[in-house]
């Protein structure tokens, strides 16, 4: 085959391709609704699905919460992006770090001059760079910092999915004693119920009573039906964070009786000081300080010398036979001599956003105190509330009795019955409400001073 018609049939596929290439560019596959008023059709069939939910199975037995946050930790989508992130990240700095090396570059060229010959040459170009006053070093290092930042936002999410497993956890726990309190209560209105009967059979009690006596029972079913339908809501919360589905069938056990506030110690400056040397999200701050400030840095030797070498060698060959081997190696110097003060404007950027990334760094730091400080004391009131709902449930609890049986020796009225089963109700509430506040304000405080792990 000769080169002219070979030359002849590269020129049809290349306008073959091109007439490929207009006609997808024309004719495109997607349309958008006709009016505003009218819905978008899908015309086209996406490749990717949604991914379901991990699949979780269960024993009979109850769940710890180790297990859980294990489960979570596994199947959270959040944990998987903050990874992922953290991984492109590394690959970025592999790829900076790629500077330090030489390129080389194989071409090859097929062409027709005008003296009616052909030519085909391939050619091998190796160009490197020398030096460029730090711009190089510059960019590694903002690909270094990136890095950390990303591995300490990846630290950050993992300890968020921790706090918000351990909430959803004990919120469920907090339901399903509150479920059982008012269970109890439940059971105290109906023989309340059936002692206002009683009365009222009896002539000694109107029927004031047993309607009174009715409200207060459907008004206690109410509330248990409400529980219960925020304890079903949380248990697929619960599900939702262990990234696994709403409808997963697992049971967990009960929310502890005994609490052991006297483990918890440590002064609020202590643990503030243990916040600003752990906070995940706090050295992330900082990590992007450090970038901003290797920013400042490349920028500068954009304006300066930079020195490069190159070299190449390569062989062509002509249709009449002859053929030439061509190399060549240079050291070059670029000095940009004027750029229109873009270099003097970008400098300034890069300072102002340095510093923007400290006062970002500062205003960070103090949240993390106030949110440590915050968190520390919600602890102490959580200890103090937990030992007087306690004493608010005794008392509660005498009261309830003493009305009851006042009201079956015909002493008291249906209404300080009710009253005081009210308030015994209320009692057992805040009382659960109390347990479950203190394990949550230990997970926020944990949280808060970066200590919240497996």
């Amino acid at each position: 085959m000769s080169y002219r018609v070979l030359m002849s049939r590269v020129c049809a596929l290349v306008a073959l391709l091109m007439m490929i290439g207009c006609r997808s560019v024309v004719a495109p596959d997607v349309k958008t609704s006709e009016t505003p008023a009218k819905p978008w059709t899908p015309t086209v069939t996406q490749k990717i699905e949604t991914p379901a939910p991990a699949a979780f199975t269960a024993d009979s037995s109850p769940i710890t919460l180790e297990r859980i946050i294990d489960v979570a930790l596994e199947n959270n989508p959040q944990t998987r992006e903050a990874w992922l992130r953290a991984r492109s990240a590394e690959a970025g700095l592999g790829s900076e770090r790629s500077a330090y090396l030489p390129n080389v570059d194989v071409n090859a060229s097929l062409a027709h001059t005008n003296t009616s010959h052909f030519s085909f040459g391939p050619s091998v170009a190796l160009t490197y760079l020398l030096f460029d006053f730090g711009g190089r070093g510059a960019r590694v290092e903002q690909a270094r910092q990136t890095l950390i930042a990303a591995d300490f936002l990846h630290n950050q999410v993992i300890q968020d999915v921790i706090l918000r497993v351990e909430q959803a956890y004990y919120q469920y726990l907090d339901a399903k004693a509150l479920l059982a309190a008012q269970k109890v209560t439940l059971d105290a209105r109906r023989t309340t119920l059936d002692a206002a009967e009683a009365r009222h059979n009896a002539g000694v009690a109107t029927i004031a009573d047993v309607l009174q006596a009715r409200t207060a029972l459907s008004q206690a079913q109410l509330t248990y039906d409400t529980i219960e339908g925020n304890l079903h809501a949380i248990e697929g919360a619960l599900a939702t964070a262990m990234g696994i589905a709403p409808t997963t069938n697992f049971s967990l056990g009960e929310l502890p009786s005994e609490i052991p506030t006297e483990e918890i110690s440590g002064a609020v400056d202590e643990l503030i000081t243990i916040a600003q040397q752990q906070r995940p999200e706090l050295a992330a701050a900082r990590a992007a300080a450090e970038r901003a400030g290797a920013r400042i840095r490349e920028v500068r030797s954009e304006g300066l010398p930079a020195v490069t070498a190159s070299a190449s060698t390569g062989i062509n060959f002509f249709s009449n036979g002859d053929h030439t081997t061509p190399h060549s190696a240079i050291v070059g110097l670029r000095f940009p001599l004027f750029t229109g003060y873009r270099n003097t404007y970008d400098i300034r950027q890069a300072e102002i956003e340095a510093e923007l990334a400290r006062e970002e760094l500062r205003d960070l730091s103090q949240q993390v105190s106030l949110d440590v400080w915050t968190s520390y004391y919600a602890l102490r009131t959580a200890k103090q509330r937990l030992t007087t709902s306690r004493d608010l449930l005794t008392s509660a609890q005498q009261s309830a009795d003493v009305a009851r049986a006042r009201y079956r020796e015909g002493i008291g009225t249906i209404l300080d019955v009710l009253t005081a089963e009210a308030a015994l109700q209320d009692a057992r509430a805040q009382e659960v409400q109390a347990r479950t506040d203190w394990f949550l304000a230990v997970a926020q405080l944990a949280h808060d001073t970066g200590r919240l792990n497996r």
